[in-house]
């Protein structure tokens, strides 16, 4: 089920479907961060751990575009100490959507994250987080094992 779930996601994002216009036209105007109740992706989102359950956190994030090109300095310097050249990204922007997360969520772990769309200028990421102290989840073998600081306090 899950496969012709990422099959149709793909299809509908390759023939630039417009209900996926609709969508990205309301994301665009809408807020950078925005808490979801469930993922767009089911697929990826089980794929990284997500279960429909209390204590995961599903959050969608829209992070600016563009490389690391920097303008010419105008004012006289040597060509060494223009520092143009050798300016690197050092993180992708998905690092970067999930520190910001992470950031806005700070009593929980992350669990992984997916791109979901991305236009000229923004690509948005659902981050899946969890509350690893929740009981729902303290109770679960999986988070247990995933996280081991998240023990039932007895």
């Amino acid at each position: 089920m899950y496969r012709e779930i990422s099959k149709t996601w793909r299809t509908l994002v390759k023939t630039n479907s417009p209900e996926i216009k609709k969508r990205a036209i309301l994301w665009r105007r809408g807020p950078t961060l925005v808490r979801l109740e469930r993922p767009t992706r089911l697929d990826r989102a089980r794929s990284l751990g997500y279960k429909a359950k209390q204590g995961y956190v599903v959050a969608r994030i829209k992070i600016t575009r563009g490389g690391m090109r920097q303008k010419r300095p105008t004012s006289g310097r040597r060509p060494k100490h223009l520092g143009v050249v050798k300016i690197k990204g050092h993180f992708s922007s998905q690092d970067t959507a999930e520190r910001r997360v992470l950031e806005k969520f700070p009593n929980t772990e992350l669990v992984g994250s997916y791109p979901v769309y991305q236009d000229g200028r923004y690509i948005w990421y659902e981050v899946l987080l969890a509350d690893v102290h929740h009981p729902a989840l303290t109770r679960s073998y999986d988070i247990r094992k995933r996280y081991p600081e998240a023990r039932i306090a007895s």
